[in-house]
């Protein structure tokens, strides 16, 4: 599949979820996601500034993790790697505060599609 060019965020959105349609790939970008936040967390609170390195492969690796295996798709970050990354943080907020559904049903996403789980 060839990406077509976006020119602002607001374009990519739409495209982004649809590139994480179903829950696992979703669920596994959370936890990469998660994990990052707490090693920065854990970085700043105890100034053990070199666990910031770890950040990149930890959200990296569940998220392409979900890519590979499970939406069998090309990341998104290979093309659009800074919308990418505020997208992954704008949808683990939606996921945290539960207005995930409604995006998703915005993108197109049906829950058929989706196999939707307790996003709905």
């Amino acid at each position: 599949m060839t990406h077509r060019q976006f020119t602002s965020f607001a374009e990519f959105w739409p495209f982004y979820l649809r590139e994480h349609s179903k829950p696992q790939t979703r669920a596994l970008h959370y936890i990469g996601t998660t994990l990052v936040v707490v090693v920065a967390i854990y970085a700043l609170v105890t100034a053990q500034y070199g666990w910031f390195a770890a950040m990149p492969l930890a959200g990296y690796f569940f998220a392409w993790l979900a890519h590979f295996t499970v939406e069998k798709n090309r990341p998104a970050t290979f093309t659009y790697p800074l919308w990418s990354l505020a997208a992954d943080f704008r949808m683990w907020w939606l996921w945290l505060t539960g207005r995930m559904g409604k995006e998703l049903r915005m993108a197109g996403i049906t829950r058929s599609e989706a196999e939707h789980g307790p996003e709905q």
